[in-house]
């Protein structure tokens, strides 16, 4: 038997075209290698997408490559991610369920004592496959705790189960906040536990648990991301054999300084130090506290120019820890948040002489809206980038 195993696809979900293109990259490229190894089946164990109400070219993607799928007769068998689920229940993998492109196994009913009992789906290759959906913040946790394991476990053949959860015994210790599910929530007996959610490459047996495993995503899906694993993966299995495959579209290269009681040229000549990065995506992250200037004098747009020029595909910098001993430090005694927001404003006006407070407002007043009711997502962010766009106008 063999078969593919992918998680947190997340298509549509980088801004920068660029990345957002690469991830897409990714995801054909796991079609490819589908059906040039002639598997029997797939299995999607969530987050497909990154949002329950995808875009119409993320959804023309999927929908394309789950048709070379069916074409190819290699059936699709997947459960909806955190990201997939919409508060209504509802989800994109229902239409394309229903146009003959996958099988959702997450499928059951609930008995006269509440408790869930779900119902396998069999595969021509004699593959028992079931599953539990995932949802933000670990809360399908409960759904474990009313799961009936009677017909689960004592079901015999070749078993699948697919979830999109958190292990505790499995996490890892920079994910410590994560919500998880203890190991022995999940139902015994199965021959392969197909897991999704945690983007970690890892296969485990914990117990009498065994062939737990993550793929990892098929596309980084942050910054912090592109610097751990630098590239995706999936899972192929082979008649007990398991293979994580590694995707990569683009080589990642990061760059870290720390610019603790370092001049901003000192900085800025650390960074240009480039290893060989073409075609790469570039990260640089910048952290600690300069011993004169201010980051916001950090001449940017010539340290991308510099390194497009050397022939990177991409350019991503991170300053979050990245500070200034010339910035004060400012406190407020104000008691609601307009208060103290405007407190903040007025002080750092008299620091710096550019500020404009003002503008500041209204920006902080745009990016604050929220979506409204029955407005989409792409129509929600078109108004938002409007407004800022005629705000940025008054800087010209």
């Amino acid at each position: 038997m063999k078969f593919a195993h992918l998680a947190d696809c997340h298509l549509g979900s980088w801004r920068e075209p660029k990345l957002r293109m690469a991830n897409t990259e990714a995801f054909v490229s796991v079609i490819e290698r589908c059906l040039s190894e002639q598997v029997n089946f797939v299995l999607l164990s969530g987050d497909l997408f990154n949002t329950a109400v995808p875009g119409i070219d993320s959804l023309r993607v999927a929908v394309e490559q789950f048709k070379r799928l069916h074409d190819a007769d290699i059936p699709l068998y997947f459960i909806a991610g955190s990201h997939d689920f919409s508060p209504s229940g509802k989800t994109m993998l229902d239409i394309l369920e229903h146009a003959g492109l996958g099988v959702n196994v997450a499928k059951g009913e609930e008995l006269p004592d509440n408790r869930i009992k779900l119902h396998f789906t069999l595969d021509k290759s004699g593959a028992k496959i079931v599953g539990l959906i995932g949802k933000k913040a670990g809360l399908e946790s409960s759904y474990y705790k009313l799961l009936s394991r009677d017909n689960l476990e004592s079901e015999s053949g070749f078993k699948i189960f697919l979830f999109h959860s958190a292990l505790a015994e499995l996490k890892p210790k920079d994910l410590s906040e994560m919500d998880a599910l203890a190991v022995s929530l999940l139902p015994a007996g199965f021959d392969y536990y197909a897991g999704g959610h945690v983007h970690v490459v890892d296969n485990a047996a914990i117990g009498k648990y065994k062939n737990i495993v993550f793929p990892g995503p098929v596309f980084p899906n942050s910054f912090s991301e592109l610097e751990k694993l630098k590239q995706g993966s999936f899972v192929l299995y082979n008649d007990g054999n398991i293979q994580h495959i590694p995707l990569q579209i683009h080589p990642v290269v990061c760059i870290s300084v720390n610019a603790e009681n370092k001049s901003l040229s000192e900085v800025e000549t650390e960074i240009r130090r480039l290893p060989n990065v073409n075609n790469a995506i570039v990260t640089i992250r910048v952290s600690g506290t300069l011993k004169t200037g201010r980051p916001a004098d950090l001449r940017w747009n010539d340290v991308f120019h510099d390194v497009f020029a050397k022939g990177a595909f991409v350019v991503l910098k991170n300053t979050n820890a990245f500070s200034s001993k010339e910035l004060e430090v400012i406190m407020v005694k104000e008691a609601n948040v307009e208060e103290v927001e405007d407190s903040l404003l007025q002080q750092h006006s008299a620091q710096f002489k550019e500020f404009d407070v003002e503008l500041a407002k209204k920006l902080m007043l745009v990016l604050s809206a929220e979506k409204a009711e029955g407005e989409r997502v792409a129509d929600f962010e078109s108004r938002v980038h409007s407004e800022l766009d005629g705000l940025l106008q008054y800087l010209n």
